[in-house]
């Protein structure tokens, strides 16, 4: 299993959780709590490999692969 960072964010303007995947270019998802724009972002993960793998595009690797261990913590203010 592929895997890569996900950051999930909160927006002011939205009134929902923002999650993106920065590695795939466009990989962004929402949902009205941190645990659905998670399991929302998951799927269009997903559905972001697919559709590259289909049309032939290139998928990127892992982001595991290519940084150090490093933790990423969002704060609610």
């Amino acid at each position: 299993m592929q895997k890569y960072e996900i950051i999930i964010s909160w927006s002011n303007e939205d009134r929902v959780f923002m999650a993106e995947a920065p590695e795939l270019s466009g990989c962004i998802a929402h949902g009205e709590t941190e645990g659905s724009a998670l399991k929302n972002i998951k799927e269009a993960i997903q559905l972001w490999i697919d559709t590259a793998r289909e049309f032939g595009d290139p998928v990127p690797e892992n982001w595991s692969r290519h940084h150090e261990k490093t933790t990423y913590c969002n704060y609610r203010t």
